[in-house]
């Protein structure tokens, strides 16, 4: 999502606690046994009524939370209050943490490989400077991806989208993967043959904010599911929603509480409805009760206590 980036842990927090909190749960997460399976843990569409939905609600409603089923959430860029984002060792603590859905985004190298990256640069959460395109793979296969965040975390790298699926497969869990900016024809092939090659069109679910991206996605790979992201509503995203084969409605949290009925609106016609980056208990209340399906939060594991102690 297009917000300000994330920072590190602020220096006078370091100098208190060590390297702050968050670094500290990391740290405690991954020394303890892992709380999910390494099973992969496939993406299961609930069979009860969507919730507020009205009957009649088309079939494709899959992605929509049945009444009384749990917020999904969407660890944004792994666990990464906790972790280097977009690291394997951030998607391990969101893993840990208990969060089934990790959110990254995905971009090419100068020769062409997807790799998992928010920025459009290198600079702020790597050792290396310039822009992902200009950089060869073996040129991003050196950088170090941790130490900006933490000492502990020195010799993460920035991974490849194959290496993330790769992970995902083996060790568990779904990804909510971010198209960043407009990619070629050819580069969109090579992420959905990438999707395909690891058996993961199942637990994939793509997004995007450039439309022609998306389309692009639709026209090579039909199978998998398409989220529009937006940090303004489109004036009618029911009919956005049916053109571009939407199977979620993506939406900033800001623009959303401009206009919540838009929930029900998308809900109707059988889309369902995301909300970005949310990371306070007062927001994710207003949004659980508002019926939204999934949050995708900096704080996976706190939504997902959050949760549990909701539904206790």
């Amino acid at each position: 999502m297009n917000q300000l980036p994330l920072r590190a842990p602020r220096p006078w927090i370091r100098r208190r606690f060590g390297y702050g909190p968050a670094v500290l749960a990391a740290a405690l997460v991954l020394a303890a046994p892992p709380s999910l399976s390494t099973a992969p843990a496939a993406y299961t569409p609930r069979a009860a009524a969507p919730h507020h939905a009205p009957a009649g609600t088309p079939a494709a409603s899959r992605w929509i939370r049945a009444a009384g089923a749990p917020l999904t959430v969407f660890a944004h860029r792994g666990a990464s209050s906790a972790a280097p984002e977009n690291t394997l060792v951030s998607e391990e603590v969101a893993r840990r943490g208990g969060t089934t859905w990790i959110e990254n985004d995905v971009q090419p190298s100068k020769d062409g490989v997807p790799y998992i990256l928010h920025d459009t640069t290198v600079d702020r959460t790597t050792d290396g400077t310039g822009a992902l395109r200009s950089l060869t793979s073996a040129q991003v296969d050196a950088l170090d991806a941790g130490s900006w965040f933490a000492p502990s975390f020195a010799g993460a790298r920035v991974p490849t989208l194959a290496a993330q699926l790769a992970d995902l497969r083996t060790r568990g869990g779904n990804l909510l993967l971010e198209i960043k900016g407009r990619h070629s024809e050819a580069e969109v092939a090579r992420i959905v043959r990438e999707v395909r090659e690891q058996g993961m069109t199942g637990r994939v679910f793509v997004q995007s904010f450039d439309v022609t991206s998306l389309q692009r996605v639709h026209d090579q790979a039909p199978e998998l599911p398409l989220g529009l992201l937006r940090d303004v509503l489109d004036a009618d995203p029911v009919a956005v929603a049916a053109e571009l084969h939407l199977a979620a409605y993506n939406v900033a949290d800001k623009a959303l509480s401009v206009r919540p009925d838009a929930v029900d609106e998308l809900h109707a016609a059988g889309v369902a409805v995301n909300v970005w980056t949310v990371d306070t208990a007062a927001r994710w209340k207003v949004l659980d009760e508002l019926g939204v399906d999934g949050v995708i939060t900096n704080r996976p594991t706190e939504l997902t206590g959050w949760i549990a102690g909701r539904q206790a």
